[in-house]
């Protein structure tokens, strides 16, 4: 049975209601973690970022394995499965 749903959007939800703050975002092929400095419609910008390698336990502070990045990241979009405050 199909269920009819009235999507409505919110202002300053999802990646604009992060801003300023450290999110994690899982992507195609790496997750990524940083305060999320700028969003447009292709990427969004990632300063004091790190590539997460290995998360270990998601109950404990901190990442196993996140290596920091030399220079703030720019991220598409387009590639991002899913995104969050998580640490």
């Amino acid at each position: 049975m199909k269920k009819i749903v009235q999507v409505t959007e919110v202002e300053d939800e999802g990646l604009e209601g992060l801003m300023g703050q450290v999110i994690t975002v899982w992507c195609l092929n790496y997750i990524y973690t940083g305060k999320l400095a700028g969003i447009n419609e292709e990427c969004i910008l990632l300063e004091d970022a790190s590539v997460v390698y290995e998360t270990g336990v998601f109950s404990e502070k901190g990442w196993k394995d996140a290596q920091k990045l030399p220079h703030p990241a720019y991220v598409m979009k387009r590639c991002i499965e899913s995104f969050m405050v998580l640490k």
